[in-house]
């Protein structure tokens, strides 16, 4: 809430909210008359390590991210808020501090088109920490990754108490089960290490999905206790329904 304007006390009014110095001026009540502050700071977290290079469906990972990243941040500016994105792999690759205007825009979604990471791992906690200690103030902030990545507990719950935190996660059908396609190779675009995969082996699928499973368990939890929001998306998957679901879950907490 930000102050408005002095009016004169009306019958009903809050007397906590009664300016004494006018009234003292005047010698007649008056009130301090507040409004909500409308303008929010809005932050981007987006991920681009190596395995957001990935896709079976319709398009990669990193394209779906930059997508819904463009979409947030157009959507922040026409409701008059400020902007900022931080880009991560296992480290900050590039800050761009929160502002208002089109041009500003425009210079965010020519980095989410073709920035270039220097490392193709993946550190969550790095970029929460940095989110924690550059930004002051509190913001709605959007974690935009595939959260292949553990240990970040600690960091999570902290940047959710200090600001408003919502998890995307973009996710590949074929990263939580296999097709029963024969011997596969299959490469890790972080590690560069390369291993075969027998599909049409029922225990390796079977081992496949367990993994995928224990791991989208994992970050559930994670979420749930550190009281984040979380929606996941498909890469073949229209993502505007999830995310109008989302967001009207939380307004309907208000």
């Amino acid at each position: 809430m930000s102050f408005s304007e002095v009016r004169e006390y009306q019958y009903g009014d809050d007397v906590r909210n009664i300016d004494w110095n006018v009234t003292a001026r005047l010698n007649h009540p008056y009130i301090k008359v507040f409004e909500e502050e409308r303008e929010l700071t809005v932050m981007l977290i987006v991920d681009v390590s190596g395995s957001n290079a990935f896709g079976t469906q319709d398009q990669f990972k990193n394209e779906q991210m930059t997508e819904i990243a463009a979409v947030l941040a157009f959507s922040a500016i026409k409701n008059n808020d400020k902007v900022g994105v931080i880009f991560f792999s296992d480290k900050v690759e590039k800050f761009i501090p929160p502002k208002k205007g089109r041009s500003h825009i425009l210079r965010i979604i020519h980095e989410l088109i073709d920035f270039k990471p220097e490392s193709k791992k993946t550190n969550i906690q790095e970029a929460l920490r940095f989110l924690t200690n550059a930004m002051k103030k509190r913001t709605i902030s959007f974690l935009i990754s595939d959260f292949i990545d553990t240990g970040f507990e600690d960091a999570i719950k902290i940047a959710a108490r200090k600001h408003d935190l919502v998890a995307i996660r973009i996710y590949d059908k074929r990263e939580m089960e296999l097709s029963n396609i024969g011997l596969v190779k299959i490469y890790d675009n972080e590690t560069g290490a390369m291993q075969w995969l027998d599909t049409s082996s029922s225990r390796v699928r079977e081992a496949w999905k367990r993994k995928a499973q224990h791991q989208q368990e994992y970050i559930e939890t994670l979420f749930f206790k550190s009281g984040v929001d979380k929606v996941d998306i498909m890469t073949n998957q229209d993502y505007v329904k999830p995310l109008l679901g989302m967001f009207r879950r939380r307004e309907g907490r208000r």
